[in-house]
Formats: structure tokens, C-alpha cells, sequence
């Protein structure tokens, strides 16, 4: 039985279809929201509704390969499925369902068939450039059937140095955003995350870059230090407490072998996981590992996708990266929820929370940053004017007023930092009213609405649909969303004419009520409950 957002992904997904009939869309679905149970249910679906459909579901990782065939097993046991993988060691070909490796599959491009839907999970990792075996594939298989859909999925849609995967030049055409963090924790689905300050910080200084991420060699030789490993280590142990699975991500293979060496000398059993590790000796320690005979893993780049263990209830991260994803994978492997786990502690000794922001609200950047894109959300009004302004703003563009001075802040990182969901205040609406809003800098217009939970709660939230880049990008996918849980007229939402948008958002039902956070002078929005 699939939980009310899965099916909501399915829906969604078959309601794009038939808006559009070129494009391809990518389902971002968070870590630990049951991305193979979707796949499991769309497979069957399509091939009980179109008996003659023939789907191929690629991915980079033996693992996740296995589990999607578990999970469409579970949901359809007798369902015609072959696999693909020298990893998993078998070479299926011929059946309606197949699901495949991308390394082993490339090289059988003459062999594949007539292929009516792909299913690419972690599609993060396509190039956005013609180019590499993804797609390579995906365009040899378009040149036999150009009818061909093809769906991505991932929990984390953009690219280090490039942006969203939709930025062109991409693969994917569009977002599809059934569901978000906050209301995956909210409806106990996931598991909350919490940070606490660490006295040891990992310094990065004269580490050069290159692709817009540290380069590995010489971040390892600045990370990787005697003198940092032994008081790290301290530190876990002494924050960490009783808490019964520890996870370290580390910065390359030494890194992570010195670390576990290390926690053992201080007498905490441990075993790491590498790419060198052989296959039957890194099945056996996460055995260990999910069994709680083990308590420690330490791993480098092995450990950040397909791996699931719901019992972590404590993340160590030693490994600085300048990857919003990266980040995100490694902070999701501990959101998955178990019987004797409240939440899961965050050591960020890598500071990489405070370079990405909370996981609920990271910045994905863009290529190059040369400075020229719209002003990004998360803003300030200006009590003059109303004027919605970059947080960076000492004075009003469009009025001149000054802003008021900013409180210093506490930069050191607080319980549930990593959320973002401090200070959350929750407020019951009565009624919402929906308005067009013109920027008196730019002259662009947006769409605003204000939430009023009584005679002095009103809670006002801006959607910049007509700008660009991902500003624009995300307000046209929570605007969506909004319709879709309001019942507005959906058939009369013009997001071209704000004053006929409008109009039609005015026709829905106002949520019953909202959560929100205050920015300084703007108030984030964060979930909405109807």
C-alpha cells in the first residue's frame, strides 16, 4: 500500500504527461521517502495499463539496483523482471521490466530493444553536456523511438558547477515535487536531524579547487592530521553518548583507515569502507553495522547513496565539500526513522552546514556565477514600502528607507541548525487573500499572499513566477503545489497575468494552517497544512 505522497508522485507524474507532450520530467523525492516503492508501483501500473510497454530503470549502483528489485518484487511478486548488472552477477535481457546497471548495460546497445519508458534513478548524474555513457544510452534508445518518456529521480536535482539538472543545457525539461522534508518529518516518515557545536573545526585553507570542489589530493593531506584525528574522535565519543550507530564520512581512504584506527584506540569498535574493500568483507561489516554488534563505520565516497541503515543515529562528518548534493546525501542517511531512534545527531566538523544552509532550504548556485541572475529568495520587506528586497540590502532600492542595522549573530551552530526549523512558529489561518505585487526596483511582477490567523497574525510569502533561474523556478513549483491542495480553478491560473492568478488562487481553499520562521523582516513559509 503506497503512503498518500507516493501515490501523489505517481499522479503528479501522469498529470505532466499529459500536459506536455515533448520534455523530460525528474521526480525529486528526499532521501528515505521510498524512492523504489514509487518505481515498484509505476512499473506495475504502466504494465497493467499498457500490457505492451517495455521499461528500462538504470542506476550506477549494485546496491540500489538490488533494492529496487526487492521493492517491485514486494509489490508485484510474479512481476516479468530481468536484471542487468555484472555487479549483481546476473545478465538478463528480454523481459518488460529490466532493471539495470549503467556500466554493464551500455555495452549492450544493439541488444536492448524497443524501450518505452527509462526510469533513471540518482539521475543527478547525468551529464548536462552531450556526453558520457548515460547519455550515450538514453540518446541511442531516443533514435530507435523518439515516443520514448524518459523520468529521473533523485532526492538532490542539481549539479556541482552547474545548477538544477533543468538548467540548459539538460537533460530534464522539469521538477516534480510531491512531497518536502518538512512534511515527511512532520507526518513521521523521516527522522529529524540535530547538530551540536564541535570545538575542533577542520581548516581548508590553501586547498585549491577545481570543478568548483576541493581537489581530493590536497584536501586529504589538510584534513588528515594526528593532531585533529585524536581530538575529533575525543569529541564524538563524548557528544555521541549512548547513541548505538555512529557513521563517519571522511575525506579519502587514509583519512577514513586513520579515523577508524583511532576510534578503536580510544576503545570504540569500528571497521571502514572503501573502494578497496572487497565486496564479501563490505557486506560483512554492514551487516554488522545494521545488526548492532558494530557501532562505528567510517567510509570515503562509498557510503552517501544506496546504502540503508534507518538505526544511524549519529553522523560524523569529516569530509569539507563544495557539493550541495554530496552534502545532502550524507546528511540523509540519517533521516530514515527506527523503533528506538528519536533523532539523528550531526557532528559537522567539515562546516559543512554552515557553507550549504539548512537541508531544507539549500542554494543549488548556478555555473560561473557571474553575478547577473535575479535576487535569490530568501529576502526582506521594507516597512516603508513593502518593497521585497535581497537580504544583502542596507537601503530600499525603491524608497530609500535603511534598513535597520542587522544583530550580530551567533555563528556557531545550535541544536537543529541543520534543519532550519528553529524558532518555528505555527499560526492558524482564517482566511488568505492573493494579490499582485510589482517590484518598485525592477518593475517585475510577482505573486504575494498574506495569511491572516486573526486581527493582528498576518503572515505574507512572495512568489517571484515571472524572474528567472531557480528563484522562478521554485515559486512556479509551490505555486503548483498550492493549487493542487487549495482545489483553485486550476484551469484558469494564468501565470503570465498576476492579476488573473490572482484571481483564480483567491477561488481555493486557504490552508487551515502554517508553520513559519522569521528572517529578520521576512517570514519563511515553511509548510502549509490543509
Amino acid at each position: 500500500m503506497l503512503r498518500d505522497y507516493q501515490q501523489r508522485a505517481i499522479s503528479d507524474l501522469y498529470a505532466w504527461f499529459d500536459a506536455h507532450t515533448e520534455g523530460n520530467p525528474c521526480l525529486v523525492l528526499p532521501t528515505g521517502s521510498g524512492k523504489s516503492h514509487i518505481i515498484a508501483a509505476l512499473c506495475k501500473d504502466a504494465l497493467q495499463q499498457w500490457p505492451e510497454t517495455r521499461i528500462l530503470m538504470l542506476t550506477h549502483q549494485k546496491e540500489l539496483i538490488e533494492q529496487n528489485a526487492e521493492k517491485l518484487r514486494q509489490h508485484w511478486p510474479n512481476a516479468p523482471l530481468g536484471i542487468y548488472s555484472a555487479s549483481v552477477g546476473k545478465r538478463q535481457l528480454g523481459e518488460p521490466i529490466t532493471f539495470a546497471g549503467i556500466q554493464s548495460i551500455i555495452r549492450r546497445l544493439d541488444d536492448i530493444g524497443h524501450t518505452d519508458i527509462v526510469l533513471v534513478d540518482e539521475c543527478h548524474l547525468i551529464s548536462h553536456e552531450e556526453q558520457g555513457s548515460y547519455r550515450t544510452l538514453l540518446r541511442s534508445l531516443s533514435d530507435a523511438n523518439p515516443n520514448i518518456r524518459i523520468v529521473g529521480l533523485t532526492a538532490t536535482p542539481y549539479r556541482l558547477g552547474h545548477g538544477l539538472i533543468t538548467d540548459p543545457p539538460a537533460l530534464f525539461s522539469d521538477l516534480i515535487e510531491p512531497v518536502s522534508i518538512e512534511e515527511l518529518i512532520y507526518k513521521g516518515y523521516l527522522s529529524p536531524l540535530r547538530s551540536k557545536v564541535t570545538k575542533t573545526r577542520l581548516d581548508t585553507s590553501g586547498v585549491h579547487k577545481r570543478g568548483g570542489e576541493f581537489i581530493e589530493r590536497e584536501l586529504a593531506e589538510a584534513v588528515d592530521r594526528d593532531e585533529v584525528n585524536e581530538p575529533i574522535v575525543r569529541e564524538v565519543i563524548e557528544l555521541a553518548g549512548d547513541r548505538r550507530s555512529w557513521l563517519f564520512f571522511c575525506a579519502g581512504v587514509k583519512h577514513a583507515q586513520r579515523i577508524r584506527d583511532e576510534l578503536c584506540r580510544q576503545g570504540i569498535e569500528a571497521e571502514c569502507v572503501t573502494g578497496e574493500t572487497p565486496k564479501t568483507e563490505r557486506a560483512a561489516i554492514l551487516e554488522a553495522f545494521r545488526h548492532g554488534s558494530l557501532r562505528a563505520v567510517t567510509n570515503a565516497n562509498v557510503l552517501t547513496t544506496g546504502f540503508d541503515h534507518p538505526g544511524i543515529d549519529m553522523i560524523a562528518m569529516l569530509r569539507p565539500t563544495l557539493s550541495v548534493s554530496l552534502y545532502v546525501q550524507m546528511a540523509g542517511r540519517g533521516m530514515r526513522i527506527a523503533k528506538s531512534k528519536k533523532d539523528c545527531l550531526v557532528l559537522d566538523f567539515a562546516g559543512v552546514v554552515s557553507t550549504h544552509g539548512p537541508i531544507t532550504a539549500v542554494d543549488p548556485g548556478g555555473r560561473g556565477g557571474d553575478g547577473e541572475g535575479e535576487a535569490m529568495i530568501p529576502a526582506k520587506a521594507c516597512e516603508a514600502c513593502n518593497e521585497l528586497c535581497p537580504v544583502a540590502c542596507r537601503v530600499c532600492p525603491a524608497c530609500g528607507t535603511p534598513f535597520p542595522e542587522p544583530e550580530r549573530r551567533n555563528l556557531e551552530l545550535h541544536d537543529d541548525d541543520i534543519m532550519g526549523l528553529d524558532d518555528t512558529i505555527a499560526m492558524k489561518v482564517n482566511e488568505w487573500r492573493w494579490r499582485k505585487h510589482v517590484s518598485r526596483a525592477s518593475g517585475k511582477e510577482m505573486l504575494a499572499v498574506s495569511y491572516y490567523g486573526g486581527l493582528v497574525d498576518v503572515v505574507t510569502e512572495y512568489f517571484p513566477v515571472l524572474h528567472t533561474g531557480y528563484a522562478q523556478q521554485k515559486a512556479i513549483r509551490v505555486v503548483a503545489d498550492i493549487v493542487n491542495r487549495s482545489n483553485a480553478p486550476s484551469d484558469l491560473l494564468n501565470l503570465v497575468d498576476m492579476d488573473a492568478a490572482a484571481q483564480a488562487l483567491n477561488a481555493g481553499r486557504p490552508p487551515s494552517s502554517i508553520d513559519y520562521k522569521r528572517d529578520g523582516k521576512f517570514q519563511r513559509v515553511l509548510r502549509r497544512t490543509w
